[in-house]
């Protein structure tokens, strides 16, 4: 064998395994966070459909522009069917009607990163379920893999990890092994940490987080930032 030969296998080779790599991501919610993350996995390859009650509005279509070829839009149901991720980047006001319109979930991974963002008459946020928004998403997708994560941090971060000046710990919590190291994989592709925090009740503790920093938020000017940072070993 030359070393053509030689070169042209091995080309081959990596294409195929980044290809492999790749994964249909349905982002469901084209916001400040479904847009940051949508943009974030398409950079790393990954095919994006964004799911939006309205495909064809004008925001929608500037959205799938800007992030180029391999982004396309389409109804909430076509685009979680024709992948075997779901980001759930949806107000939580509306999470419970989005489920409903996901059609059949069943075996794939579903990723939270909605939050409680009620606001008492004081103007703190509180919480607005008991549990968690994590628990009651996955007793409304039973067989689906629910995996809480990105919920912790401003979509400026997630739009831009070195902004935090130092590594960022993207805590993550489910029931399913293999779909948290799914997530781990997706996070630390696109700059983050990543740490197994548990089983999904555990995202009662992960929801609490931003319920703090929107509360610090309140003061002037703001009282803090945080990131969780894992220890250096």
């Amino acid at each position: 064998m030359n070393l053509f030969q030689r070169i042209t296998i091995l080309l081959v080779a990596v294409l195929s395994t980044s290809c492999s790599s790749s994964d249909k991501i349905a982002i469901i919610g084209t916001g400040n966070v479904g847009s940051a993350l949508g943009t974030a996995f398409a950079e790393q390859g990954h095919e994006i459909v964004y799911g939006s009650r309205d495909p064809d509005q004008k925001s929608v279509d500037e959205l799938v522009a800007r992030l180029g070829q391999n982004v396309s839009a389409a109804s909430i149901e076509e685009a979680a069917s024709a992948a075997d991720i779901i980001v759930l980047a949806v107000p939580w006001s509306a999470a419970r009607e989005t489920v409903a319109k996901l059609g059949d979930v069943s075996g794939k991974l579903i990723i939270d990163v909605t939050n409680p963002a009620k606001y008492d008459s004081n103007g703190y946020a509180v919480r607005t379920v008991s549990s968690s928004n994590g628990e009651l998403i996955q007793s409304w997708a039973l067989n689906a893999k629910v995996v809480k994560a990105f919920n912790t941090l401003s979509y400026l971060t997630m739009a831009n990890p070195e902004s935090a000046n130092g590594p960022v710990t993207i805590p993550i919590v489910g029931n399913d092994q293999r779909a948290k190291a799914k997530v781990s994989e997706l996070a630390e592709n696109i700059g983050f940490e990543s740490i197994d925090l548990g089983p999904i009740e555990y995202a009662h503790e992960l929801e609490g987080m931003l319920l703090l920093w929107l509360n610090a938020r309140r003061a002037t000017p703001p009282a803090f930032d945080f990131y969780l940072r894992q220890e250096a070993q």
